[in-house]
């Protein structure tokens, strides 16, 4: 059994939730993801690997894994909301608006200075999260 599964499996157990078999399907899923899915596009593939899988269930499933810190959700710019699993280590987001595809980043330098404002207002930060909206410069031609 991979660390993932074990992981999501003793999850589960400590918090006295069963890992049915669509469960786990649906975890896998979310595990395999290296995007930012949203519910539609999570029940779409794990459907393909069992189609009695209704969306109500991943619906149900990530609510259940969200609470147990598996997964964690965010909603881009009033779009849909996007699921991915809880890794414990942050991170910030970039959305690239012309696609949607979703591009997570980290800055010393982002952390620092969002430490250094609220030291500044007189506040000791306790979080943030971070969201850039963007598009892809266009295409510079060098003149010759």
């Amino acid at each position: 059994m991979s660390t993932k599964k074990a992981d999501l499996a003793e999850l589960c157990r400590k918090n006295g939730r069963r890992l049915t078999g669509q469960r786990r399907v649906i975890a896998e899923v979310v595990s395999a993801a290296h995007d930012h899915p949203d519910v539609v596009e999570i029940h779409r593939r794990a459907a393909q690997i069992d189609p009695r899988i209704a969306l109500s269930t991943v619906y149900r499933t990530l609510r259940m894994l969200a609470e147990i810190g598996l997964v964690e959700t965010h909603t881009f710019d009033g779009g849909r909301a996007r699921v991915e699993r809880a890794t414990g280590e942050h991170h910030d987001h970039l959305i690239d608006t012309t696609t949607g595809k979703v591009i997570e980043f980290r800055s010393d330098a982002i952390e620092r200075l969002q430490a250094e404002i609220a030291h500044r207002l007189g506040y000791e930060l306790t979080g943030h999260r971070l969201e850039l909206y963007a598009r892809p410069m266009k295409s510079r031609r060098r003149s010759r």
